[in-house]
């Protein structure tokens, strides 16, 4: 080997930017979280789906990546070439749960039960620059209903996602499920005269700036424009006042209850067939949704819910959390949104040619998780197993044995696998582990039938608060006889 052979450098030990690791707690609060949000779905008719992680490009909807850089926003790659010298399949991994349940109702359209109720729970990938709290891998909570055109499929999806919230420990009172419909917003298009092009586009990209700029910025930007916090002019959207008149009235014309709204809003739509149409939709809703016991307090019809009304064909609803929380700086702030979904009518007509309605609602697990966490209801220590400890190596069986019996009777068990010369450090890795209990025997204790039982956490507790001569008598340690092991455990662990 030649001498000038450059030594190969090791690889970094890192996780790659917008990524990260999740570990023990984090792990186990996320499955206990989705446990109950899948009981509530499950109680409703609806089954569980796993689709493939990847998905073909034309499958997900995206362009075609272009030679130099792979697909933006999802990450792709090309089969190799075909037999007979044709390019391979461009290939993604799934950017969302959605695409790949449309593609699966067309693929097992002759299977599936029609409408198809399913949830699904799993992580999706998106090429996007990460950022603060904004991951490249994140996971995503879904519920659909596919094949049915009734909104009595959308309000029985937010009803569910209200019962799944208050399961997954959300009371009532912290959250506010806000409902709106976009064949109102097509309504109030048509009241304008603005009913498609780019014109349409721009005003449908002012109204979602509502929630940021307030009803004034809105008007400005909808006619001459407006000056923004920098002091830049953006220029606006050039309609009339009489042309914006209709949007204003809609984007403020949320009442004192569901029935005031309901009236404003049809004042608003005026003559429109399409706006009275999606009126009609969000009473009926209203209505269903008190027959199945979610009143205002849960949900309520709220026409400054506008975001997503591009990709939404009817209604479409939110759920935010209303309680407050302190920031890394100790200020009050709301939590803010942590669910969306609605009525989606051409996803699946892709692949079909045919009209396949569907409404369905996305959870975002990771922000629930955060909000259960900050209202201390996820987030305590994850309490870590019985620890049995090695005092003789040439004893491993009858260590084993005992962590066996533990299991055997529904406690969480191991025994120690490092050096076990060093007692200390057994200990340590007891304390590192989170461990309520350790067991020792010793050659001694094995001769006269007994174990040691060791409660960790009563230990602790004493060394903080007790005085030397407490903690000398060792009152979190005790002598039983080695067939009431387990007995002495389930004491303790009780």
């Amino acid at each position: 080997m030649a001498k000038d052979l450059k030594k190969q450098p090791r690889p970094k030990a890192e996780t790659p930017k917008g990524f990260r690791d999740y570990f023990g707690a984090d792990v186990t609060e996320r499955k206990q979280m989705l446990d109950r949000i899948a009981e509530i779905y499950h109680r409703h008719g609806f089954e569980p789906l796993e689709t493939s992680a990847v998905e073909t490009v034309e499958a997900l909807g995206k362009f075609l990546p272009d030679v130099d850089r792979p697909n933006a926003g999802v990450f792709a790659w090309q089969e190799a070439e075909v037999p007979g010298g044709g390019p391979g399949d461009w290939l993604a991994l799934r950017y969302d749960l959605t695409a790949p349940l449309a593609r699966v109702a067309a693929q097992f359209r002759n299977d599936l039960p029609s409408p198809y109720r399913r949830y699904a729970m799993g992580p999706v990938w998106r090429n996007e620059k990460p950022g603060p709290g904004r991951f490249r891998q994140f996971y995503q909570c879904d519920a659909d209903t596919v094949g049915s055109a009734s909104v009595a499929a959308d309000a029985e999806i937010c009803a569910m996602l209200a019962a799944a919230l208050e399961h997954a420990g959300i009371r009532r009172g912290d959250y506010l499920i806000r409902i709106n419909n976009r064949k109102v917003l097509n309504g109030i298009l048509e009241a304008m005269g603005v009913t498609e092009g780019q014109a349409a586009d721009a005003v449908l990209r002012t109204i979602d700036k509502f929630d940021k700029i307030g009803e004034e910025g809105v008007r400005q930007l909808l006619t001459t424009g407006r000056k923004d916090d920098s002091g830049a002019f953006i220029e606006g959207v050039g309609l009339t006042a009489e042309q914006a008149a209709p949007v204003l009235a809609f984007l403020t014309s949320k009442g004192a209850d569901n029935t005031q709204t309901l009236a404003n809003l049809r004042a608003a739509v005026g003559t429109s067939a399409i706006g009275a149409e999606g009126v009609d939709e969000l009473e009926q809703i209203a209505a269903m949704l008190a027959a199945m016991g979610v009143g205002e307090d849960c949900a309520v019809i709220d026409p400054s819910i506008v975001r997503g009304l591009g990709y939404y064909t009817g209604p479409v609803f939110e759920a935010e959390l209303t309680f407050e929380i302190l920031d890394e700086k100790g200020r009050k702030r709301q939590f803010g949104s942590v669910a969306g979904g609605g009525r989606y009518d051409g996803l699946v007509e892709r692949f079909t040619g045919q009209k396949v309605p569907a409404t369905g609602v996305s959870i975002g697990v990771d922000r629930l998780l955060a909000a259960l966490r900050a209202k201390g209801l996820m987030g305590g220590s994850d309490q870590g197993p019985v620890v049995v400890t090695v005092m003789d190596r040439d004893r491993m069986a009858e260590y084993q044995a005992m962590a066996a019996e533990l299991r055997a009777a529904g406690i969480r068990a191991e025994v120690y696998l490092g050096n076990p010369k060093n007692f200390g450090n057994q200990l340590k890795y007891a304390d590192k582990r989170n461990a309520p209990v350790a067991i020792i025997q010793g050659t001694d204790e094995a001769q006269r039938g007994v174990v040691l039982v060791k409660d960790l956490i009563l230990g602790a507790r004493i060394a903080a608060e007790a005085s030397h001569e407490e903690w000398k008598a060792q009152p979190a340690q005790t002598e039983v006889p080695r067939d009431q092991l387990v007995a002495e455990v389930r004491r303790i662990l009780g």
